[in-house]
């Protein structure tokens, strides 16, 4: 029942096209992060740290996905997921130089439009992505891609964040927008050589004249009909149900903690939250290739997110929180590494964009929703970021023993089925 994976450097050694992928992702996603401490640090300037109005900045980019995702699903399933994902770097280039040559952010208002915009590019991105992976790595290189990618997303994001908390805090946001740019240009280049991915003319066909809307319907009753795919889709939102609110909250301690500049603070944390989500998956990825652990794995997974927040809710905000907010995305990294290699291995091709869009649709609804109302609470009540991140790691904890309690013995059936397969499942 075990998979056998390919190794990390052998698959990055042996296979090209996965190589030139993860280099572009991994030169975008450091840039996007100098951006995103950007806007948040211009979010608190402009509102004189309020709570909501910086929460806003992070339920923009979550909303704003989460209605488009469905959307781009459909179009990773129509449309070469090669160019949809040259196009989502293209597009930011664009919006990002406009910025930088128009001196566009002077208030809250069009710091929620510039990330709304950059955000929609994005939305065009991980469906395409995430439908791409399966067609450039074989079976057996899936769930070591996938590690990979989430490590490379952490890495990332460690960089991104720290070194752009740096920039900011000594040149000024403009200039981490700048970065991004070249960041972007970088990645579109690399994206251009890639080969082609699907959908494939035979996958194409089968769309017809049908509307986008049509094949949205349609992929969202695959959904439903397919009880392997469906209980496992909703992991990542389940996580998001207090994940957003913590990780927007991480800017509020970024603020309260003594690291330095503001801008410092929050880079260190978003660093300990990137890197954590790396080294989960990395460093369990054995285990998670093991065919009858994957129910249990999935709940500690979600019970250790939220007893890590617990512990940062209680203790003094010193320089150990790093470790707790670390080892707390360290579970979240496997379980969303591990939810996503089974969706990629359980859907067909030609369904797997439009389950991609609901897969990110679920979360990144559950994060914009989990952190404007944690903002909210805070703006309007009494409540404190500690009675928050404490009631968010409680509600991680109930997912986990809920999904466990209901699907462990359907998963365990479904698994002894395919027990002659080498999937992840």
């Amino acid at each position: 029942m075990g998979q056998q994976s390919i190794g990390y450097v052998a698959l990055l050694r042996q296979n090209k096209p996965f190589r030139r992928l993860f280099t572009a992702i991994e030169v975008s996603y450091i840039g996007d992060w100098f951006t995103v401490i950007a806007l948040f640090l211009l979010s608190a300037q402009e509102s004189n740290n309020s709570p909501l109005a910086i929460a806003g900045v992070l339920a923009a980019r979550s909303l704003s996905m989460a209605f488009l995702e469905p959307i781009t699903g459909m179009f990773a399933d129509r449309y070469s997921r090669k160019r949809l994902m040259i196009l989502s770097c293209f597009f930011p280039l664009l919006i990002l130089i406009a910025v930088l040559l128009t001196g566009f952010i002077t208030s809250l208002t069009s710091i929620y439009l510039v990330t709304v915009a950059i955000t929609a590019s994005r939305a065009l991105f991980d469906p395409a992505e995430y439908a791409y992976l399966p067609n450039i790595c074989s079976k057996d290189e899936l769930l070591t891609a996938n590690a990979i990618a989430s490590g490379g997303w952490s890495v990332a994001l460690g960089i991104g964040a720290s070194v752009g908390g740096y920039t900011i805090a000594t040149y000024g946001t403009n200039v981490a927008l700048a970065v991004d740019v070249v960041t972007y240009s970088i990645a579109m280049l690399l994206l251009v050589t890639l080969p082609e991915g699907g959908p494939y003319p035979q996958e194409k066909e089968k769309h017809g004249k049908k509307s986008g809307f049509t094949d949205i319907a349609q992929g969202w009753s695959y959904v439903r009909k397919t009880p392997e795919i469906r209980r496992v889709i909703g992991l990542k939102g389940a996580w998001a149900l207090g994940g957003g609110a913590q990780v927007f909250l991480l800017v509020l301690i970024g603020d309260a903690v003594q690291f330095g500049e503001v801008a410092t603070g929050i880079g260190l944390l978003y660093m300990a939250r990137g890197l954590g989500s790396g080294f989960g998956p990395v460093a369990f990825r054995t285990y998670m290739g093991v065919s009858e652990f994957g129910a249990r794995i999935i709940l500690i997974a979600l019970c250790l997110c939220g007893g890590f927040y617990l512990i940062v809710s209680v203790i003094s905000w010193e320089w150990y929180i790093l470790l707790f907010v670390f080892l707390s995305h360290a579970a979240s990294g496997i379980n969303w590494v591990l939810s996503t290699t089974m969706l990629q291995k359980r859907s067909e091709d030609e369904w797997r964009g439009r389950v991609a869009g609901t897969d990110f649709f679920l979360i990144t609804l559950m994060m914009g929703l989990s952190a404007l109302i944690s903002g909210a609470v805070l703006e309007y009540t009494t409540f404190s970021v500690r009675n928050i991140l404490a009631v968010t790691a409680l509600l991680q904890v109930v997912a986990g023993v809920v999904w466990f309690w209901l699907y462990s013995d359907v998963e365990k059936t479904y698994l002894l089925k395919r027990a002659s397969s080498n999937s992840i499942e």
